[in-house]
């Protein structure tokens, strides 16, 4: 019974944070850390202790599988080179970085041990990003931070396993390495597997709930044999999500998509919540160990306030560059946009592909569509580049967004019980992620005013609906000529208002769901070209998902 009131009481805590982030402007994960905190503190509570297990085996894949579904592959394709860096070679030298200074400062805790704490706060937190989404970054910000921080957990665990490792043994950075090539091959070949199969088997289910509650199996489906097989569960859970979103569109119909957001969404808020909330509560249990092994608070606040520095300034170290590379690749990329637009013109008016000077008869019909349908995509990506950015300003919004959060105390938790000066470690680790979701979280809305990166323009985003809605009207309009037999659509097609001849019911809900799917063939064809913001694509498919529905309903 206590267990059910305190689930109850912290349901409503969740719900209440939700609600009341809205109107007071602040993040409902800052709100509830804040109620956590201040609830560990009353007299009398009791000790929260969460099994870290808990979180990073059951709450983090379904929170990293959901997000990834969410994520347009398009956006992660195009960025992830900077993905890529973040999610590795900043955790690495982050981990370094702090391992190396929190040695001097204390070496009892070993080389490995301080290791060990540079990796557990090296990585960004997945969870943390939604407050992200609630200041108004640009689309490729919050890819690029979301990116990260859906992979960068698989490098900060395998370098985390490797210092734990070496407190007992010698490792070697090639044995380290092989760790992580292995975690992520294997990681990535169930995810691409269990995801496939999932929309396989979901694409069978006829009830939308029924093929809901499978997808919340497909997160764990993927992690727990590429656990198995000593990859990386998280990593998979992405993996599975990514092409779950990608492949939904093909696999599910509009009521299974409806299904999955709705009861997704619902379910991220609770686990949010909760991971938030667990993270306030457990500060006594963090104190209480640090008291009992004679450990200092002080020396604790005085490490996690140089840790945390330390995390802020060696990724801005870090991001400086890869800016410049990031500017360097798009102006190189610009100067191949010319000829790659002649490529796709000169194939367009027949089948000759010519490049600098090279030419090259392409017979086949769809093989040269195929070949457009890549030049297309190409050149959108360089349009891409080039209409947003990475400057100073967008870098320093990437900087200070780099929160850490539960994974970091989960990761501290997983310490074995022998390691030096473990409770200390954990006492870091926690002050560093709560420290880091308030003062960055809390402060991240005015820092992005001050800084002002860039945004998208107003007009370049009607102009770019305005497209869209002619290309789904001309797949309308192929959809009635074809029908142009039926009397009410000659007379619709001729724009006559007068003795409209209304077809029967049923034959004007079958155009009418034709027209939608012949509207939805062109939004996918211009997804995979990446001609569109992924934002207005999935704005417009969602919108003739409800059009659809709505449709079907009426024709019971």
């Amino acid at each position: 019974m206590e267990l059910l009131l305190i689930g109850l009481l912290g349901l409503l805590a969740i719900a209440a944070a939700s609600a009341l982030s809205d109107r007071v402007g602040v993040a409902a994960p800052l709100v509830l850390v804040v109620v956590g905190l201040g609830v560990s503190l009353v007299p009398g509570v009791p000790a929260f202790e969460i099994d870290p297990e808990w979180i990073l085996a059951g709450v983090l894949p379904p929170l990293l599988f959901s997000s990834a579904v969410a994520m347009p592959a398009m956006d992660f394709r195009r960025d992830l080179g900077a993905i890529s860096g973040l999610s590795v070679l900043l955790v690495v030298l982050s981990t370094a970085v702090i391992g190396f200074v929190v040695h001097a400062l204390v070496p009892d805790l070993g080389l490995a041990a301080s290791f060990a704490l540079g990796a557990i706060l090296s990585p960004t937190d997945a969870v943390a990003t939604s407050i992200v989404k609630k200041v108004g970054v640009a689309p490729r910000i919050t890819t690029v931070l979301e990116g990260e921080s859906l992979l960068n957990d698989a490098t900060a665990l395998v370098v985390l396993r490797a210092a734990i490792a070496a407190t007992a043994a010698s490792v070697s950075v090639g044995g380290v390495l092989a760790d992580f090539a292995i975690a992520v091959v294997v990681a990535v070949v169930v995810g691409l597997l269990v995801g496939r199969l999932g929309l396989l088997v979901r694409s069978r289910i006829r009830q939308a709930p029924v093929s809901t509650v499978v997808s919340y199996a497909i997160p764990f489906a993927a992690s727990i044999p590429a656990e198995a097989l000593h990859g990386s569960g998280l990593v998979a859970a992405v993996v599975a999500g990514l092409v779950t979103g990608q492949g939904a569109i093909r696999y599910l119909s509009p009521q299974h998509r409806l299904s999955d957001r709705q009861n997704w969404r619902t379910v991220e808020v609770v686990l949010e919540g909760a991971i938030f909330l667990l993270m306030g509560l457990e500060l006594t249990t963090v104190l209480g160990d640090l008291r009992e092994d004679g450990g200092s608070a002080w020396l604790g606040i005085g490490l996690a306030a140089l840790a945390l520095l330390l995390t802020v300034a060696v990724r801005a170290a870090f991001i400086a560059p890869l800016i410049g590379v990031q500017r360097g690749l798009a102006r190189r990329s610009e100067s191949l946009r010319p000829d790659l637009a002649g490529m796709d013109e000169r194939l367009r008016l027949g089948n000759t592909l010519e490049f600098r000077g090279r030419s090259r008869e392409i017979d086949d019909p769809e093989r040269a569509e195929e070949f457009r349908t890549r030049l297309r995509r190409k050149i959108a990506d360089i349009d891409y580049l080039l209409a947003e950015p990475l400057g100073a300003r967008e870098g320093a919004v990437i900087v200070w967004a780099g929160m850490r959060g539960a994974v970091t105390l989960a990761a501290a938790q997983t310490l074995p019980e022998d390691t030096p000066l473990r409770s200390l470690l954990v006492f870091v680790a926690f002050l560093v992620a709560a420290g880091s979701l308030l003062v960055q979280g809390g402060t991240l809305a005015w820092f992005v005013r001050l800084v002002r990166p860039a945004g998208p323009d107003p007009e370049d985003l009607a102009a770019e609906r305005g497209e869209l809605l002619a290309r789904m009207r001309a797949a309308s309009r192929e959809v009635l000529e074809k029908h142009s037999a039926n009397p009410a659509v000659a007379t619709f097609l001729e724009r006559t208002s007068d003795d409209v001849q209304r077809p029967d019911p049923a034959d004007f809900r079958a155009l009418m769901l034709e027209m939608i799917e012949a509207q939805r063939a062109t939004l996918v064809a211009a997804r995979a070209e990446g001609t569109f913001a992924s934002a207005a694509l999935t704005s417009a498919l969602e919108n003739l998902d409800a059009e659809q529905i709505n449709l079907e309903l009426r024709g019971g």
